[in-house]
């Protein structure tokens, strides 16, 4: 892996275009001169004043109630130290971004330069007035533990320094669960804490208040045992003191011992030391990056072990974002004035809960697994589960009201459930969904165009991230020197020139040459298109020497898909192929077609495109609801494109009577479920807004997609090309690298997909 490299995509991430990571956007219209005279003078004053009559208004005409400040001194920032506040900016916007998208928290990051207690006691009392809520983050220890005591006692809104209780109700979590499979009882169990910094102080108090007894748990920091002989530590650190004479080294501690948490450094614990553990232990070695002893020599040491850390790519990942984002959200909704014992119990039972209910079909998905189900290795819920938001932040809520801290009490929790659930759907984390079941099992991508630096900075970066392995097409020179002019490391990438003399060149020949000899072509033909790229990489996809190609970067797009159409041909029972784009918009993924392929489709075409969009749409795990557009709505208009649109309708009805279709409807009636239900409650797809476009011509499509993109903010991941026997995808002409990324991932999971249906073919055959 190239480091450097590495370093500047990330400089180059924060930097590009508008620096960092966060933004303001307004929430009301401010397209004209009585919108701004409302939004600031005069029409401000009015909500002013009913704001001085009476103080709690400030929740109902200002964005108050939604806001949480993120606020650090710079003191203890990640695993970097002491570096500042204006240092800590990235990790503070960060920790905003993640309050957003998955609580639609709204977030203002406050770098102080305060590094006493009373400094940032003072300053962040004096903020009160504009948040909802204050997340502390990386604030040394011990000032962290005051600086939160007093803010908590002095202010009247919910305060938490996730450093200390982000971990605590996480691992809490994960420590109940492993309990109940390892057959252990919270009271009984004997732990080992190494590290005692905030985060390892607050687990154990956590620990303690979920029935661990004292007199069972020792601690270690970086200079030993926590005992009453020593006199460098805080009191905070010698309410864990132990008096007990067996124990001074971590190697003794760990003998017998049911448990141990690691929040420490990486590589302190051996696999003997596992070896000397009780029957069916517990490890939870949370170091980042890495943990006290790796995931595989521990699993090695003991068979018996349940395993934990703070790393996505291992089993059971201990993961802050699991809490903090769903906690605020329960705490704001019911305006609490405080983030109390019986709020943080509350979303650690509920995690724990969650862990052990059945798993959401679109979780498995992400994870690329068909048995995600509680025991060993899931422990804990994943960070990609929709379920997080509606099922920690309604507990939390509930704990709020139950232990009275709450201010605002909310009686329909059914409708509460429904408007977290319209908060942050499950469509808002489709992209990332996408990326992380692609990662669970990666492919060979085969780029026609690797002689560009855009396809092979792609290329770096989904090898990287392990979503794809890449396999390179071109001048093998030229491809060599524009990754050494631009530091792109892809170790040992497999580079082609299909002008060369390639393997296997014979064998593709001989294979086009037998499909397209009536067309005309020879076999001396066919061995000069096969130094086109686009043929030679199709072929390798045909024989599963790649699993799916990418190409059209440079290329217009009837010549990319011409080689994949000559030498793959089309899926068992589809007539034509289709384009889809995948539109991110902030309401959620809508799917438009055709968008690339069919010009000007008849009825029957029609018909099909719709048929293939449909069942492309439903491997997203998402449940299609299609609207087939025109300038008419259900024969207001005459003219062929209303017509076509109608019948297209009216065979689907019949031919597909378990598919949500209908049309012929303009895009405003499609997408506004309110609108179509008030002027049309006849409609099939009356109760919720269209997600799935289907344009009766591609001229519409092609011009629609083009201006949500570039004036609707919406973000376009495609073409998704539909309808061929393997995955070929062709790129927007000119498309950015973080574009072609995405094409990536569609590639992958299409091909992972692919190989599933063969594998159930199969399986049938026998």
């Amino acid at each position: 892996m190239n480091k450097p490299t590495r370093n500047q995509d990330a400089l180059n991430y924060h930097s590009k275009g508008r620096p960092g990571k966060i933004q303001v956007v307004p929430t009301k219209p401010t397209n004209s001169q009585r919108d701004l005279s409302m939004a600031y003078s005069p029409g401000v004053a009015e909500p002013c004043l009913r704001i001085a009559d009476n103080i709690d208004d400030v929740y109902k005409y200002t964005a108050k109630g939604n806001l949480v400040g993120v606020i650090s001194n710079g003191t203890a920032v990640l695993g970097l130290g002491n570096i500042g506040p204006e240092a800590s900016k990235p990790v503070m916007e960060g920790k905003g971004l993640l309050f957003k998208i998955y609580a639609d928290i709204d977030v203002f990051d406050l770098e102080v330069n305060a590094k006493t207690v009373d400094e940032f006691v003072n300053i962040v009392k004096a903020l009160e007035p504009t948040f909802g809520g204050i997340n502390l983050e990386d604030i040394s220890a011990p000032t962290c533990f005051e600086i939160e005591r007093r803010l908590k006692a002095e202010m009247k809104i919910p305060v938490m320094h996730d450093d200390q209780h982000g971990t605590a109700i996480i691992s809490g979590a994960a420590l109940i669960n492993a309990c109940e499979i390892q057959g252990k009882k919270l009271d009984k169990i004997k732990m080992v804490v190494n590290g005692a910094g905030a985060a390892a102080v607050s687990c154990s108090k956590m620990y303690l208040a979920l029935g661990v007894k004292r007199e069972n748990l020792v601690m270690f920091d970086i200079n030993g045992l926590i005992s009453p002989g020593r006199t460098d530590l805080d009191d905070i650190r010698m309410e864990f003191a132990t008096s007990r004479n067996d124990v001074k080294t971590l190697t003794e501690a760990m003998k017998n011992a049911d448990v141990f948490v690691g929040l420490s450094a990486g590589n302190v614990v051996t696999p003997d030391m596992l070896r000397g553990m009780a029957k069916n232990p517990i490890v939870f070695a949370m170091a980042n990056p890495e943990p006290e002893i790796s995931y595989e020599l521990a699993v090695n040491a003991r068979k018996d072990i349940i395993m934990a850390t703070g790393r996505s790519d291992f089993p059971n990942q201990v993961n802050n974002v699991l809490g903090f984002p769903y906690i605020f959200r329960g705490a704001l909704d019911v305006r609490a004035t405080a983030i109390n014992e019986e709020m943080k119990i509350a979303a650690v039972k509920a995690i724990a809960e969650m862990a052990k209910k059945p798993i959401p079909e679109a979780v498995n998905l992400a994870y690329n697994t068909t048995n995600l189900k509680f025991g060993r290795d899931y422990i804990i819920p994943k960070p990609m589960d929709p379920r997080l938001i509606t099922e920690v932040s309604s507990a939390v809520a509930k704990a709020a009201v139950a232990s009275g801290v709450a201010r605002k009490v909310i009686t329909d929790w059914d409708a509460y459930l429904e408007e977290l659930r319209l908060r942050i759907g499950i469509n808002d984390k489709l992209l990332r969904n996408l990326t992380n079941k692609a990662r669970q099992n990666p492919k060979r991508i085969v780029f026609a165009e690797a002689d560009t630096y855009k396809i092979l900075r792609a290329a770096q970066i989904v090898k990287e991230e392990g979503i794809a392995t890449p396999i390179l097409l071109g001048n093998i020179e030229k491809i060599r020197q524009i990754m050494r002019e631009n530091d792109i490391e892809l170790g040992d990438v497999h580079i082609i020139d299909p002008k060369e003399n390639c393997e296997r060149m014979d064998e593709y020949a001989a294979y086009l040459y037998n499909k397209r000899q009536r067309r005309g072509v020879t076999l001396f033909e066919s061995k000069k298109l096969l130094s086109d790229r686009n043929y030679y990489g199709a072929c390798m996809v045909q024989f599963g020497e790649a699993d799916a190609l990418i190409s059209g970067l440079t290329k217009d797009y009837v010549t990319t898909i011409k080689p994949a159409l000559q030498i793959i041909g089309t899926d068992e029972g589809v007539t034509r192929v289709a384009g889809m784009y995948m539109m991110i918009t902030k309401k959620g993924p809508v799917f438009f077609g055709d968008t690339t392929v069919n010009i000007n489709p008849s009825v029957q075409e029609l018909v099909d495109v719709t048929v293939l969009i449909e069942r492309s749409v439903r491997r997203f795990n998402i449940n299609p609801r299609i609207a087939i557009l025109s300038y008419s709505n259900f024969g207001s208009n005459t003219g062929p494109i209303p017509e076509k649109t109608r019948e297209a309708v009216r065979i689907l009805h019949e031919n597909y009577p378990d598919m949500i279709v209908d049309g012929d409807m303009q895009a405003n009636f499609a997408l506004n479920a309110d609108l179509l239900e008030d002027n049309f409650p006849f409609s099939t797809l009356v109760g919720k807004p269209a997600n799935t476009l289907i344009f009766p011509n591609l001229e519409s499509g092609n011009i629609a997609y083009k201006l949500l993109q570039e004036m609707g903010g919406a973000e376009a991941v495609g073409p998704i090309l539909l309808g061929l026997k393997k995955p070929v995808h062709v790129l927007q002409l000119g498309s950015s690298v973080r574009e072609i990324v995405n094409m990536i991932t569609i590639a992958v999971v299409d091909a992972q997909a692919k190989e599933s249906e063969h594998l159930k073919i199969k399986s049938v055959a026998k």
